[in-house]
């Protein structure tokens, strides 16, 4: 009697959500918004020189900016529904409640700026929707989340899956639109591109 095959189990998956908003007129309007905030922002500029972020970004100083500018407004509607999707399929049971944006950024990015590692603490959903992404900019790269806990893991083969790398860059273009679990680790690589990479950031949480 021969013995029953084996099988390799794949479990607890790390989905990303991809999604392309083609809206020319959205994208130009999203842009010169956040060039007239890198301008503008005061506040934010001070924050950005502060804390030595390259660039400039409105993080820590603007929580308005649906008000201030009807594309954000718009762009955060449109971000709703793909959360909403996206939720739908990460099989999350809400009890009767929803998800909901609760912070909101722009994001500018210079020549040789960068976004180091980071993750989004006491949120459920985040993203980035990319307005302005020049030639030769860098991609978004997530970090297996698994890390702390691989112990005496040994390295991945340099051309092993994708499912099974370590680290995952992903290539975004005007108009895409990144979702990730908030626990999910990423960075920015340094900017090569001449022309500025702007780009809008946010958190969902449960309400």
């Amino acid at each position: 009697m021969s013995d029953a095959p084996s099988e390799i189990l794949t479990l607890f998956p790390t989905r990303i959500y991809r999604a392309q908003i083609a809206d020319a007129a959205l994208l130009a309007e999203i842009v010169a918004a956040a060039e007239v905030l890198s301008l503008e922002d005061e506040a934010g500029r001070k924050w950005c020189r502060d804390n030595g972020y390259p660039g400039y970004t409105s993080y820590a100083s603007l929580d308005d900016l649906p008000w201030r500018f009807p594309a954000f407004k718009a762009l955060a509607k449109l971000i709703d529904g793909h959360v909403k999707a996206f939720a739908k399929a990460l099989e999350f049971d809400l009890g009767g409640g929803k998800l909901a944006m609760d912070s909101y950024w722009v994001n500018v990015l210079p020549e040789g700026g960068f976004h180091a590692a980071h993750i989004h603490p006491n949120s459920v959903i985040s993203g980035t929707f990319y307005a302005a992404i020049p030639q030769g900019a860098s991609a978004i790269r997530f970090e297996d989340p698994r890390h702390a806990m691989m112990m005496a893991h040994p390295p991945r083969k340099k051309k092993a899956a994708r499912e099974n790398q370590s680290f995952v860059s992903l290539q975004p273009e005007a108009g895409t639109l990144l979702l990730w679990e908030s626990f999910l680790r990423h960075d920015v690589p340094m900017n090569r591109a001449a022309d500025e990479r702007i780009s809008v950031s946010f958190n969902y949480n449960r309400v």
